[in-house]
Order: structure tokens, then C-alpha cells, then sequence
């Protein structure tokens, strides 16, 4: 007995009709990003693992457990990328794109790729759309980032998100608060879990976003980065507050956030949903100023974000879950010479209306039986040709989903008749 074929686990198929959802999704965000002069570019699944090394930093989650990596038959060490923003500075700058320009809005989508335990909101393949803006150093566009992600949900009706910020500071604060932090966590050891205890050695930081209520008293005792900051930091991060609250936009101060990544400094954010349980984050973001020219270009400051589309399929799904009909209209035709006078109509309709979706009932089959496969599309009308029509130059129009009477219209006049029943 053959073995049966199924996918990886943790890497799932998106069929219809689900599919629709995503592409709505997509093509909405897609929508905002070019409202704010966002650009999409095109990146690679496969990156050279040294991207993610030098970027990620060799001593986090990802790089240690949870890549993708493997050699090539040239021995080359290559990685599935796990995310966006390292290979989005890598073609920046192979590609020369900040010098001709010193400022730069690009956004990505795609999937994306880490060996964790898959459960729901977390998988092995996920999907992401990322932005990034290059060449910005004030709070300002930190905050436009923020009033961005903002619109989307407004865009896509999600209303039950809530807003977290925090600052991380510049990497000389980080460094000194690094220090008091692991002195504060290594006097208290005992009472840490082991993967704390891993963090404490590799990103002390990282403690603070422990998931283990046990070490909550011990997190909430810690030290506050916010003791560390100096003036100029301060101020970056109540300029992107002052901006916010002006918009309208609430948050709430979380001194606990921090970023699995080494690259990111100043402003982090994230949006969280109460709606699917502990994988409650959909888009994550922050500046990341040191990053450019960590991977071999100039200094340049950077601020970006990724929304997880998994996460935010799932909130969409819980608030409406009307199926996406395949079509607006179904032809009909029942003999070869009756369906052949319906593919050349319904090409005749696309050009004419190419923003209907417009679908042939092919295969064959009593008119009984096409009529319940034209009903089954989704489809409002179905368009029926029949050997009468086609001898008197006619088409007959019969609503599927209510909107009036049955109809037998002349050819010429067949366009201006569905538009009206369309638009019913």
C-alpha cells in the first residue's frame, strides 16, 4: 500500500475558499502601503545563512534553534529565511538603492520559515508582510509607521487590537542596563526555568518576554531599562508618543517588550489581539538604526514592522465567514454548438466587463444538472444559450439569487442588461 501524501506539518495549504480571504487581505494592505508611498520589492525564500548570522545575532532562538539551514551541492550554507527585514537590507544594499536617494519606503510579502512547534498562530511556514523605511532618523516616521498599521485594521474593520510601545534605547544604554539586568537575574537563578536560564547567557533581555507565569513576581522586579536612557532617547520616544496620542491612537506603555532580535533599538511595538489566545501578536516592529551598517553599508537609520497574515486570517475569519462566490455570472450551454457560442460569449463579456468574474458551466450535462453546477459557483445570474437564443440572436438571463424575473434580452443589448442586474 502506498504511502499517503500529505504536507509538512506545519506547513499548510490554502485552498479555496479561503484562498479569497487571503487575497482580500492582501491586496487591502497592499492597498494602504502605496497610499503612503511604499514600494514592494521582491526578495528571495533562500538566503545565505550569513545573512541571517550577522544580522540576527548568532546567540538568539532563531539562529541557535529554529532556522532552516542546509548545504547546497557547491557546499554553499544556505537558509530558508525565517524573517524579512535581514534579506530586505541585504538587496538594499547589493542593489544600490540608497544611493541615488538617501530615504527609501519598501514593503515585502511572502513566506517565511522556523522549526518550532507548530500550534495554532504559530507554524513552520508562515506568511508575513513586512515594510521597512530607510533613511529617517526622527520619531516622525516612527509614528507614521504606527498611524500606518493603524489604517490597515481600520481598512480591514479589526477594532479589538490593543497597541503596545516601549524604547530600547541606544546600544550604549542597552549594554549598561544588559549588565545590571544580568546581575539582578544571576542573583536570583534558582527560582529561573531553564530556557531563561539559556537566555541569561546568550540575551538576558530576552528574560522579560518570558510566556511562564511562575517567573512573573521575579520579571516585575527586574530593573527598567527606562532607568538607563539617556536625554536624547527620552525624548525620541515621547515625540512618537505625543504624535500618537495627537492622532488618536491609544497604547499603553509596556516596559516588559522587547525584541527577539539583536539588531532592533529605540521604538518597539506590537498589536495584540485577545481573540486567539497565547499567540496574540499580529504585527511586531521598531527601529533598527544599527542593522545597515552592521551588514556592510553606510550608517543608516531604519524602522519597520511585520504583520503576521496567519494570525490576522484568523481574527477576519472569526467576524465574517460568508464563502467568497467563484463568479459573478455562469454561461450556459448544453450541446457542443450551444457551448461553444457560450465560451466566445463569455470571452465577449470580459472584454467588455473584465471587472465581473464571469465563469462557463463546462463538462457537459443535462440543463438540469448545469444549472445546479451555475448555482453551486456563487454565481447571481446565469446566462442561458440555448438552440432558440442562439437561432434568434438572443441570450436569457435567469437571477440565481433573487434579484427579479427571468429574461430572454437580444445580444445587443445583453451588456447593459446584466450591468443593471449586477448592480440590483
Amino acid at each position: 500500500m502506498k504511502q499517503e501524501l500529505r504536507a509538512i506539518r506545519g506547513m499548510n495549504d490554502v485552498a479555496p475558499p479561503a484562498s479569497a480571504r487571503w487575497q482580500r487581505l492582501e491586496q487591502t494592505v497592499a492597498g494602504v502601503l502605496a497610499t503612503y508611498g511604499y514600494q514592494q520589492i521582491r526578495l528571495p525564500i533562500v538566503e545565505s545563512t550569513s545573512v541571517f548570522e550577522r544580522s540576527i545575532g548568532d546567540t538568539t532562538d532563531i539562529v541557535q534553534k529554529e532556522m532552516y539551514t542546509f548545504a547546497d551541492r557547491n557546499g554553499d550554507q544556505l537558509t530558508l529565511r525565517p524573517e524579512g527585514t535581514a534579506g530586505c537590507v541585504r538587496a538594499v544594499l547589493e542593489h544600490g538603492l540608497l544611493n541615488p536617494q538617501p530615504q527609501l519606503r519598501l514593503w515585502y510579502a511572502g513566506p517565511m520559515f522556523r522549526h518550532e512547534r507548530p500550534q495554532k498562530g504559530r507554524y513552520r511556514q508562515f506568511h508575513q508582510i513586512g515594510a521597512e523605511a530607510y533613511g529617517m532618523l526622527g520619531p516622525d516616521i516612527d509614528a507614521e509607521l504606527i498611524l500606518m498599521t493603524a489604517r490597515i485594521w481600520q481598512t480591514l474593520g479589526l477594532t479589538n487590537l490593543r497597541l503596545e510601545l516601549n524604547t530600547l534605547g541606544v546600544a550604549s544604554e542597552r549594554e549598561r542596563y544588559r549588565t545590571a539586568l544580568t546581575d539582578y537575574f544571576r542573583a536570583h537563578e534558582a527560582a529561573l526555568d531553564e530556557d531563561s536560564r539559556l537566555r541569561l547567557e546568550r540575551n538576558p533581555l530576552r528574560i522579560l518576554d518570558s510566556k511562564n507565569p511562575a517567573l512573573r513576581p521575579l520579571i516585575d522586579g527586574a530593573p527598567r531599562l527606562a532607568d538607563y536612557l539617556a536625554a536624547d532617547s527620552r525624548a525620541h520616544f515621547d515625540a512618537v508618543c505625543a504624535t500618537l496620542t495627537a492622532a488618536g491612537i491609544g497604547f499603553v506603555i509596556n516596559p516588559l517588550l522587547v525584541r527577539g532580535l539583536d539588531y532592533y533599538g529605540k521604538t518597539v511595538f506590537e498589536w495584540i489581539t485577545t481573540e486567539l489566545g497565547a499567540q496574540g501578536t499580529v504585527c511586531a516592529g521598531g527601529r533598527y538604526d544599527g542593522l545597515v551598517e552592521l551588514m556592510g553599508g553606510k550608517p543608516t537609520p531604519a524602522v519597520g514592522f511585520a504583520m503576521g497574515l496567519e494570525r490576522l486570517i484568523e481574527i477576519l475569519a472569526q467576524h465574517d465567514d460568508s464563502v467568497e462566490a467563484e463568479a459573478d455570472l455562469c454561461v450556459v450551454g448544453i450541446s457542443d454548438a450551444e457551448m461553444q457560442a457560450a465560451l466566445l460569449l463569455a470571452e465577449e463579456i470580459r472584454s467588455s466587463l473584465p471587472a465581473t468574474r464571469t465563469i462557463c458551466a463546462c463538462g457537459g450535462g443535462s440543463m438540469k444538472a448545469l444549472m445546479k453546477r451555475a448555482d453551486r459557483t456563487g454565481a447571481r445570474v446565469a446566462l442561458i444559450l440555448g438552440g432558440d437564443e442562439i437561432a434568434n440572436g438572443n441570450v436569457t438571463l435567469k437571477p440565481l439569487r433573487g434579484q427579479g424575473e427571468q429574461q430572454c434580452v437580444a445580444r445587443a443589448e445583453l451588456i447593459a442588461a446584466v450591468t443593471r442586474m449586477l448592480a440590483r
